[in-house]
Order: structure tokens, then sequence, then C-alpha cells
């Protein structure tokens, strides 16, 4: 294997400058080793081409308990931050026989059937969102994130898995949770203590499930359990993936989109005008800005030959980056960089994943997304940032990209010349 000519690359685990870090990562070569919050050390893949093969084909596990040394070894400690992502059971984090033969449980149980039937529930809960904004006076500074983008997915995916509500229940527990859920830069007693949050509440909930069954996934998941497609373990991790992937990507991509939109007001002009569809914003959006930065780690199952003089060796944990692959210059040409709504390579991106790692729930994050952004838009034609000269904060993550906040005003900044940002 050809040494690296360069030192490590110590990947800042706050997430502020990911795209710049991409950037230097890339300029280094298609696969370069990288340092990830608490010093454990991966090779980082930015190119499109070479990502689809890495989530296509079998060189490549998401196992650790089969295929990364380091943790099987126990060089990687259990109390490392973000060791929970390593150490679930899940469809995701499966390899061959097992990924399949946890997949048909959830595809089985995420049909095409109960997705059409919750679209008309996801557009009750965006007007009812739409509804409560209209009561801010105008000129008040709203955070769309928190008053908004986030609310929606949250209902949907609760309504989806039959999470009940409740102030002390496990709706308010689990939005708390998982917003902590992707916070890179977290201390590793904060971690700890969200992830034996997590498992707790998650345990109640299923116990309360299983004496109050009804027609809704967690439901559909647990009858799998029973019937031996997975065990309890796997349906429990199984449920902290779709309940997280499922809210936090499309809280993102709603943000993203509108914040896309705003800073970019000539597209915004070509959606609204109908000269592209609200779909080409979206794909576009979900290139350009992909809602999870990337996939968690990987393992070589066997050494990878990337180029002559360039392998993986055996063992080595891989980053599938999906914000590198969404401006990956080679496909998307020298401005991959920049937010267009009429490129004509928007939808060659990986965010919904690829191959048989394709997320099962793009159905369903589309119709919300789509909702959402025509509705807000329709309701709102004059939404505007409420300080365009002042960036909002990134999440404080290498996985999850979106922003801390995103203040706007709902009916323009003539309103509110100077806004005080909360």
């Amino acid at each position: 294997m050809a040494q690296q000519a360069c030192p490590f690359l110590a990947i800042d685990p706050s997430g502020q400058d990911l795209y710049g870090e991409i950037s230097r990562i890339r300029a280094q070569g298609p696969a370069v080793e990288v340092e990830l919050p608490g010093g454990v050390r991966a090779w980082w893949i930015n190119g499109l081409e070479l990502n689809k093969r890495l989530l296509a084909g079998p060189e490549t596990s998401k196992d650790a308990y089969q295929h990364w040394p380091a943790w099987i070894n126990g060089d990687i400690s259990r109390t490392w931050p973000l060791a929970i992502w390593v150490s679930v059971r899940n469809m995701v984090t499966a390899y061959g026989t097992d990924h399949s033969r946890l997949r048909k449980p959830m595809a089985a149980a995420f049909t095409k059937r109960r997705v059409d039937a919750l679209l008309p529930r996801v557009q009750e809960i965006v007007d009812r969102a739409l509804d409560d904004l209209e009561q801010v006076p105008e000129g008040e500074v709203v955070d769309l994130r928190a008053a908004f983008a986030a609310p929606v997915p949250h209902e949907v995916v609760c309504e989806l898995f039959g999470v009940p509500r409740g102030e002390d229940g496990p709706r308010a527990a689990l939005y708390r949770i998982i917003n902590g859920f992707f916070d890179t830069a977290i201390s590793l007693e904060d971690a700890q203590a969200n992830a034996v949050d997590l498992y707790a509440t998650l345990t109640a909930f299923l116990q309360d499930k299983r004496a109050h069954p009804a027609d809704d996934l967690t439901t559909a998941l647990i009858a799998a359990r029973d019937e031996g497609s997975l065990s309890e373990q796997e349906l429990m991790d199984n449920l902290i993936l779709l309940l997280t992937a499922g809210f936090e990507t499309t809280v993102n991509l709603i943000d993203n989109t509108v914040h896309s939109l705003l800073t970019h007001p000539d597209q915004l002009d070509l959606v609204r005008s109908g000269r592209v569809s609200w779909e080409d914003a979206i794909e576009e959006s979900l290139r350009h800005e992909a809602p999870g930065a990337m996939s968690g780690l990987r393992y070589a199952v066997e050494d990878i030959e990337i180029e002559p003089g360039l392998t993986i060796p055996k063992g080595d944990a891989v980053v599938v980056s999906f914000a590198g692959a969404g401006r990956d210059p080679e496909r998307h040409g020298p401005d991959a960089d920049r937010f267009d709504v009429t490129r004509a390579t928007s939808r060659d991106h990986i965010s919904f994943g690829h191959g048989v790692h394709h997320c099962l729930g793009r159905p369903l994050a589309m119709a919300e997304a789509t909702a959402a952004l025509t509705s807000l838009f329709d309701r709102f034609p004059r939404l505007a940032l409420a300080d365009p000269s002042r960036p909002p904060k990134r999440l404080r993550s290498i996985i999850s990209t979106g922003h801390e906040s995103l203040p706007v005003l709902l009916h323009g900044r003539e309103a509110n010349p100077r806004p005080e940002v909360a």
C-alpha cells in the first residue's frame, strides 16, 4: 500500500467548515486518511462514483463486529462519544445476508400503501404549523427550523410509528434526545447519558405498544420480532435508525432548501415562475447540501485498490461522504459548489444512499419536503432571511448538515429593517 505523503487531517467535530475540509481532502486524492472526533482514523472518500462503488459492492461492510478489527479488539473504546453509531445492530450496520434479513421486515412495514395513506395527514400537519406561524406578529423574527422545519417531520414520523402524544410522553423525549444524537462535538458524559435516555425511552415505548397495538410501523415491526425475523436488540436498534433518520434528514432537507432559495433569489424566481419544478429545487438541495453529510463508518472487507499505488487495507474504516459526492467536480463540473436548480446533474447524488443501502423512506421524505416547501412559500410569498449578512450557524455535527437556527421574517425585511436575530 502506498503511504500517505501528508499527515492525517483532523476533522473538526463541530462541522463548522465541513465543505472547506471536504475541499482540502479532495485536493489530496480520492481516498485520504483522516482523524475523526475521538482520535479514530478512517479513509475519507469524496468522489461520487467511488462512493457509489463502495456503497453498492461487497468490498465494504458496516458491521463493526465482523469487519472492524479496531472495534473487535477493543482498540476503539465502547465509551467513544460516537460509539452508538457503531454499536447498534440494525439494517444499515448489517452485512450480506443479515442486511437482507433485517431490511425485509422494514420494507414490508414501510409499504407504499402506508405512506400514501399518510400523505393527507402530512398536509394537515404542514397546514397546522403554518397556521401557528400566521399568529406571529408582523416584523418579529422567527426561527423557522424550530417553528416549522423540525415540528413537521417530527409529527409525521411519530404518527407513522404510533408514538403517543403528551408532554411527558415519548414524543417530547424523542425530540430532545434526537437533537443530541447527531452532535459530534458532544462530551463523553452527555453522549452516554443521551444513549441511556434513548434506550430507556424506547423500552418503555415498546412495552406500551405491545399492550396497545395499532395500525402503525412499530406494531408491524413488533410482529416481525415475534415471528422471529429479528431479535429484540435488532427491533430496538432498527427503531433508533428509522426514528432518527426519518426525522433529522427531513428537517435538514427543509431547512437547507429554504436557506438556499432565500440566499439565491434568482433560483427561487425560477421555481415560483414554474420554469423549474419544486422537485428540481429539492433534488438540487439534496445534491448541494446533503441532509446527512456521511453514512457513518464502513469497513474494508478486503484490500481495496482505489488506483495504482493507493490501497485501503482490509479492516480499515472508511467514510462515505454524501456531502463530498454531491459536490464532486468530476460529475457536477467546476461550479459544483454553486446552488443551481437548473443543473442537469442535480439528481445524480447519494443523499438517500445507493444500491442495496438505498433509503426506504425516500418517497415519504420527498413528499414531506414538497408539501412543506410549496405550502410555506405560498402562505408567505415575502419570506426572507432576517439578516442576510449573518449566515446562520451550522449544526455541531459532521454527520448532520443543517443550521442550529434559521432566523427569518415571514413578511419580508421591509416590515422590520433592523431585526434582532434571536
